[in-house]
């Protein structure tokens, strides 16, 4: 089996990623102030939105995905399966939560290793094997290793606050009666527009690659690469209820491990995973290295 290791690609892509953000978001504050808008009002509303993100985003998932956690007793085959993976990985127990839909995938979210939660549908469960099953789970397991679930809600931060502002704009200083309320009104705007956009492309792209860090992570960790390939053709090649893609398409589809989505023509860069061939490229040279 091969060792576990940090993966530098992707702690060097966060870390890329998390300083344009962050460029961004200090981009934004001044002009923000500079069109007047009360800094006060500015530093509470967004103070208070990263709080209630960073620390309840999670609840808030489970809850609109209609997750429920179950104990031991309620799913005794899961949690066997996780504790083996968390003891091979070192990672603290996670909470065991199931989605009760026949679309078969999985997610992870918590804001760190203690606070974790790996959710796993009954489509999934009964649609894997052990083997495949314990593949997923592994991958979702990485997500927590490699802390993507504070990653990707730190930097979805800057975006939504973003989108709010888009649509909101009259209530941070768009509304004054001065003669320059107008321009200072659509330069507003247009940078709202453009900083919502661009991080929501570095945000994909990070999301893309984080995505095949734990294709890597699960097969450190089972030893199999194939059995995830297998999981991901088997739950891409799965006919999903129409009705139930409808219910997480959206923002909630990048936490899983095959995005549910209903449309084809969808732009790689706005992608939040990378094409099943690349994936599955991928897991095939892991199976090499592993073999060699």
């Amino acid at each position: 089996m091969m060792k576990w290791k940090s993966d530098r690609g992707l702690e060097a892509r966060m870390l890329i990623t998390m300083i344009l953000l962050a460029v961004l978001y200090l981009a934004f504050l001044a002009v923000l102030l500079s069109m007047r808008a009360s800094s006060i009002v500015i530093v509470l509303f967004m103070g208070g939105f990263m709080f209630l993100q960073y620390f309840y985003s999670d609840k808030l998932i489970l809850m609109s995905m209609g997750a429920k956690v179950v104990s031991e007793s309620e799913a005794p085959e899961l949690h066997q399966i996780v504790s083996r993976l968390c003891a091979i990985a070192d990672l603290p127990m996670p909470k065991i939560a199931i989605v009760n839909t026949s679309m078969p995938n999985a997610f992870a979210t918590g804001r760190n290793q203690k606070n974790a939660v790996v959710a796993v549908t009954t489509g999934i469960v009964k649609q894997l094997d052990r083997s495949e099953l314990e593949a997923v789970l592994a991958h979702e397991l990485t997500h927590v290793k490699n802390r993507d679930m504070m990653v990707i809600t730190l930097a979805t931060f800057l975006s939504s606050i973003a989108q709010i502002l888009v649509q909101y704009l009259p209530f941070f200083g768009g509304g004054s009666r001065d003669r320059d309320s107008g321009s200072n009104f659509i330069v507003l705007f247009l940078v709202s527009l453009v900083v919502w956009i661009v991080s929501f492309i570095l945000i994909r792209a990070l999301s893309r690659y984080r995505e095949f860090a734990a294709d890597r992570g699960s097969a450190v960790i089972t030893g199999q690469p194939s059995n995830l390939a297998s999981a991901l053709m088997k739950i891409s090649g799965a006919r999903v209820p129409t009705q139930d893609l409808r219910k997480v398409e959206g923002p909630v589809s990048a936490l899983f491990i095959v995005p549910a989505l209903s449309g084809s023509a969808v732009m790689k860069l706005f992608s939040t995973h990378p094409p099943l061939e690349a994936r599955i490229a991928a897991l095939k040279s892991i199976e090499q290295e592993l073999e060699a």
